[in-house]
């Protein structure tokens, strides 16, 4: 069985971890070796069982630890052109590893994983969606000021979804970040917000979605607590636990997953 494991999810490091035991992918590595190794423990996996990384874009939560990772490991790393030639420019994959260009998806083993474009203030920011062999699926989907037709048509459908849900509006206006880093993140090349997040999780359910992972959630400008009463909310039409299950990844893991 497969399953989908937030280790890491907040502004703060990302790391997710989507597989079995045996084997399986990390959607990026944003935290050092030494806590990856750790979270991967906890939940009982080994980092050995990590076969490749896909990277979404540059930005260090979501990158700084790469470079020990595909030192101690011999795997393949996945992004889109624009993020892999700023991690070649910058040393960012050792050579023990593989450093691969994703155009549209790639297979691995039980696994088609695709990328997908979101807008992000990134290079060439992306999200991905796994679909497995047994006709499961799963999608990782944070780092978006906006939801386009491009991550609709990626995600809509999928069985298991973790979604950004980064910044409580009001917390945001009346928080302690300046004027310009408020724009930036509530551009629509920033971070979705609760309210945001809830629009799109009512249409994740109503395409036949399962299971919601808020995720992504910024440790100033909101709580689990109210990304999920917002969240719950917007879904009242549906009922929890059977219509749809519900999660808010923690910023570090304590060991949940959701089977996909």
């Amino acid at each position: 069985m497969n399953s989908i494991y937030p280790l890491f999810s907040s502004s703060k490091g990302n790391a997710i971890f989507v597989g079995n035991r045996e084997r399986g992918i990390l959607i990026d590595c944003g935290v050092s070796f030494k806590r990856l190794e750790a979270a991967m423990k906890l939940n009982g996996l080994s980092v050995s069982s990590v076969k490749a990384v896909f990277i979404t874009h540059e930005h260090s939560d979501h990158i700084k630890g790469l470079p020990v990772l595909t030192r101690k490991h011999s795997l393949s790393v996945y992004a889109q052109q624009g993020t892999l030639r700023k991690l070649l420019r910058d040393n960012l994959i050792h050579e023990n590893s593989q450093a691969l260009e994703i155009d549209i998806s790639a297979e691995l083993f039980d696994m088609k994983v695709t990328a997908f474009d979101t807008p992000h203030d990134a290079l060439q920011s992306c999200g991905y969606r796994i679909d497995f062999a047994d006709g499961s699926s799963c999608a990782v989907c944070t780092d978006l000021g906006c939801v386009t037709d491009a991550v609709d048509s990626a995600v809509l459908g999928v069985g298991t979804v973790l979604l950004e849900s980064n910044y409580d509006e009001e917390m945001m206006m009346f928080g302690s970040y300046p004027a310009y880093l408020r724009q930036r993140i509530c551009s629509e090349r920033g971070h979705l917000s609760n309210d945001a997040s809830a629009e799109q999780a009512f249409k994740l359910v109503k395409s036949g979605t399962r299971n919601i992972i808020l995720g992504h959630l910024s440790q100033e400008n909101n709580t689990p607590e109210l990304a999920e009463k917002t969240v719950t909310g917007r879904l009242s039409g549906f009922l929890r636990d059977r219509d749809y299950f519900l999660m808010v990844a923690k910023p570090e893991t304590t060991g949940d997953m959701v089977e996909i």
